[in-house]
């Protein structure tokens, strides 16, 4: 068992060579550059993390100053709503004023027509009635005064009414 274990431990001393050779290249010419992709990929990450969570303080600020800014939207449609029903009963105020004014001076330019119309028929009314007094005045003296000794005593009588006033 001798030479067997002579071997294998010359094996085992030359494989232990062949690791440590194996090692020192990998650590002198792959280790640097995995190390440094290591490192890389861990700023990356770091530097996504960051990103994301600087995107996040931006999307809460974005979403607070959306919050405001709708707020002050319904604020400023409020105002506007509310100055528009005031244009709009100023409006129908002065509508209705300016109609109840224009129906007034109907009214009253109405009721000065009525007025005169009714000034005029009474002054026609007037005018009839004596042009009828008249014709019929004239009628009766031309049936009293037929005669002349009817007219005769009206003369006389008109002349002594007269003389006493």
């Amino acid at each position: 068992m001798g030479l067997l274990e002579d071997f294998s431990s010359g094996l085992f001393i030359i494989q232990s060579v062949i690791f440590l050779i194996v090692l020192f290249v990998l650590y002198k010419f792959a280790w640097k550059p995995i190390m440094e992709a290591v490192n890389e990929r861990e700023i990356t990450i770091v530097d996504s993390l960051n990103q994301a969570k600087l995107a996040r303080q931006q999307v809460e600020n974005l979403k607070a100053e959306n919050d405001i800014i709708i707020r002050e939207a319904k604020v400023e449609r409020d105002q506007i709503l509310k100055e528009a029903r005031e244009i709009k009963d100023r409006i129908v105020g002065e509508a209705k004023d300016a109609a109840k004014a224009e129906g007034d001076k109907m009214v009253e330019a109405a009721r000065q027509t009525i007025q005169a119309e009714k000034a005029a028929a009474v002054a026609d009314i007037k005018n009839q009635i004596g042009a009828l007094s008249i014709n019929i005045a004239e009628s009766i003296l031309k049936k009293n005064l037929d005669n002349d000794s009817a007219q005769n005593d009206l003369v006389e009588k008109i002349l002594n009414t007269s003389n006493l006033n």
